[in-house]
């Protein structure tokens, strides 16, 4: 009989962490949390200090009931819910609901906590060998976030259902991330664009053909701005006879820094620039790689290190397998001489590493059998990124060349790589080559001749519209949220239709509007970034225990409820319409409007209740069917897996799994399908294939 219980919370890492322990331990799962408020009610008894109501989650008896019977069996019982404040709170859940007490020593069965940052063997056996206590501050400050994101949700989500419709929601984070994009767009409408100019030289060295390209810069005085044509055109005159002469060459080096390891932050960011993963997916995919897939000649193991933290830091063992293996594999020049990272800001929580494979020695040549496409992109992406964590910067031999042509002056620059360094693992997308070739021959008072000027008419651009990654970005540099909380936040304001993802850039709906102006105007503080980071920084200081838990909630709270009660009153309904489909009810002849449900849109009869007929909602895509003409449609089928077919199903049976292209195939007039980067033809025996553009390309998630 087993003698020591240990309790994880997802099953998945039942499987990976029973091979590393013997016949003495039994591995079992809690399913993530048992416990929670109530949905049915607040759960917070506000009238007495604000105690909480905890129930268990509806579903869990089954699981508690065995975990239970595995209790009675075991004589010490260890607490591996993951490393972080979620995973503390559901460790004393756990304990709570099984009726487990650290403190009693009477007690015939020993409970401790323990926690690891990967699942390995060395790791697992480790953190045996140091169990401790829970860490009641972790928990409060767990149980404060949670206590607050419900106050907040279960106050004005109701007033939104009131006075707007019914299936909106407000959020402590998802408020004020809806409000950074509402800002954005309304700088973005508010953008006036300004004219400027550039000029470019097309220069020769004597007997040489090819054109170095060299940028207007300005005159003596500096740098000038060209804003309208007519100030080019006195530029184009005084030019029109001007010799252009070196005037000055400056040889130098530049080093560029490897990066730094992933955080969950910067993967979601990365993963959503080059791999074009939603943060929601590449959540999912990074929790597989933790908590264990099957690897040929391995078992199933984990590959990286724990996905939720905002530090850089790496362990000391992990640092010197890393630099261990650079050296051997690319040489000793290439392992980073010192150390590679940034202290943490007062914002860091570092209490975890970084993100990092678990094992530098399995290179993605050696898992990619074993992965899934779009697991292995995630761990090679991770792996090559830690990687080039430890190794040393690259190192450019550059020029930069200043032509002197009548009172004005151009510019070119070069640079040339010396030695990769970390880039012979990794090259981040902006890694943009020079036009020129390395200006070695060019001396100072050397006559270049002029082939040709180029200019070109631009405007000033306005910011950005938000995409994931920028979000990301901008939520933790302001202090909003923590890792955990990003992808949940973007997946819900999306799933509120207050946002819409096209191409990877978020638009604010109209209802995004309505529900901004309404949280702007009737919860200020609730929607104001200071107050939010500064909430998040009392949060943390809950978890450090400087700062009692009870003390941020009654100071929350009765602020919150007056302005609840006072928009009840003052707040006027707001009608938003329903958007009209070109769908014609066959039953009275209306145009059907686009509804909400539980499983998403479907069209129904502006009717009701005279009228209740419903039909399912397809997703045009914009191309006409290659059989009959009419519209290609997102279908689904029983088991969820999206296809596409024609709008004139059952008439017209076409279908595709791939989705069909606009573009015909060039060699035999077949319809093309998107797959990947590329664009094939439909015809097997064709097999055409080519490039697509990056600007038609979308996330598959």
């Amino acid at each position: 009989m087993a003698k020591y219980l240990v309790i994880v919370e997802s099953p998945a890492k039942v499987k990976t962490i029973k091979k590393f322990l013997g016949a003495n331990y039994e591995v079992d799962a809690s399913n993530g949390h048992v416990r929670d408020l109530p949905k049915s009610q607040l759960g917070i008894d506000t009238e007495n200090d604000y105690e909480p109501k905890y129930i268990t989650i509806r579903g869990k008896g089954d699981i508690l009931a065995k975990l239970r019977k595995e209790v009675k069996k075991a004589e010490v019982i260890y607490l591996a819910t993951d490393p972080d404040r979620e995973g503390e709170a559901i460790s004393w859940h756990l304990m709570k609901a099984l009726k487990l007490d650290q403190e009693d020593e009477k007690k015939d069965k020993k409970i401790y906590r323990i926690s690891f940052n990967e699942i390995t063997k060395n790791a697992i056996k480790s953190s045996l060998k140091s169990p401790r206590k829970l860490d009641m501050d972790l928990v409060d400050a767990q149980q404060t976030r949670r206590i607050l994101d419900r106050m907040v949700g279960y106050s004005i989500s109701p007033l939104l259902w009131a006075k707007v419709k019914r299936g909106l929601s407000a959020g402590r984070v998802q408020s004020v991330a809806l409000r950074m994009i509402c800002d954005r767009e309304e700088e973005i409408n508010a953008f006036i664009p300004e004219e400027y100019w550039n000029l470019e030289a097309d220069l020769f060295q004597q007997g040489s053909k090819k054109a170095l390209k060299a940028k207007f810069h300005g005159d003596s005085r500096g740098k000038v701005t060209i804003h309208k044509k007519e100030e080019l055109d006195q530029i184009l005159k005084d030019l029109e006879k001007a010799s252009y002469v070196v005037k000055e060459v400056k040889n130098g080096e530049r080093s560029k820094k490897a990066p730094l390891p992933f955080t969950t932050s910067t993967l979601q960011q990365e993963a959503s620039k080059t791999l074009n993963f939603s943060t929601q997916k590449t959540m999912r995919l990074a929790q597989q790689l933790y908590e264990g897939v099957e690897v040929k000649g391995h078992g199933t193991i984990g590959l990286i290190t724990y996905l939720r933290t905002d530090s850089t830091r790496v362990a000391d063992e992990a640092d010197r397998a890393a630099r261990e293996y650079i050296g051997k594999t690319y040489g000793e020049t290439y392992v980073a001489k010192g150390e590679n990272g940034k202290k943490n800001s007062g914002k860091i929580q570092d209490a975890h590493e970084a993100i990092r494979p678990t094992d530098i020695t399995l290179t993605p040549a050696k898992v990619k059998d074993s992965l899934q496409r779009d697991l292995f992109r995630l761990y090679q992406l991770i792996w090559k990124r830690f990687t080039a964590s430890r190794m040393e910067p690259a190192l450019y031999h550059t020029v930069s060349v200043k032509i002197q042509a009548a009172q004005y002056e151009f510019t070119l620059s070069a640079s040339k790589i010396a030695f990769e360094g970390f880039m012979s693992v990794y090259v981040e997308d902006d890694e943009k080559e020079e036009s020129n070739a390395l200006l070695g021959k060019l001396e100072k008072g050397m006559e270049l001749c002029l082939g040709e000027l180029h200019s070109s008419q631009h405007f000033t651009q306005p910011p950005a519209h938000y995409t994931e990654a920028s979000l990301v970005k901008a939520l933790e540099e302001q202090g909003i949220g923590r890792p955990s909380t990003y992808a949940p936040t973007i997946t819900t304001i999306i799933a509120r239709r207050y946002v819409a993802k096209e191409n990877k850039n978020l638009y604010v709906t109209e209802l995004g509007e309505v529900v901004n102006r309404i949280m702007k105007e009737n919860f200020p503080s609730i929607v104001d970034l200071q107050f939010t980071a500064n909430m998040e920084y009392l949060l943390d200081r809950v978890g450090d225990g400087t700062v009692e838990w009870k003390t941020v909630v009654r100071n929350f709270y009765p602020d919150l409820d007056e302005a609840v009660k006072k928009a009840e009153k003052e707040l006027e309904s707001v009608t938003i319409a329903d958007e009209v489909s070109d769908e014609v009810c066959d039953q009275c002849g209306r145009n059907m409007v686009i509804k909400y449900g539980p499983h998403g849109k479907f069209l129904a009869c502006p009717g009701f209740p005279d009228c209740k007929n419903t039909k399912p909602y397809f997703e045009k895509i914009g191309v006409p069917c290659p059989k009959c003409g009419r519209e290609i449609v997102i279908k689904k089928t029983k088991k969820g897996r999206k296809y596409y077919g024609c709008e004139n199903n059952p008439e017209c049976d076409f279908m595709s799994w791939q989705k069909p292209s606009t573009t015909l195939c060039p060699e035999c007039g077949s319809y093309m399908v998107e797959k990947g980067n590329k664009l094939l033809c439909s015809n097997e025996q064709c097999g055409y294939s080519t490039k697509r553009k990056e600007s038609d390309k979308e996330d598959k998630d």
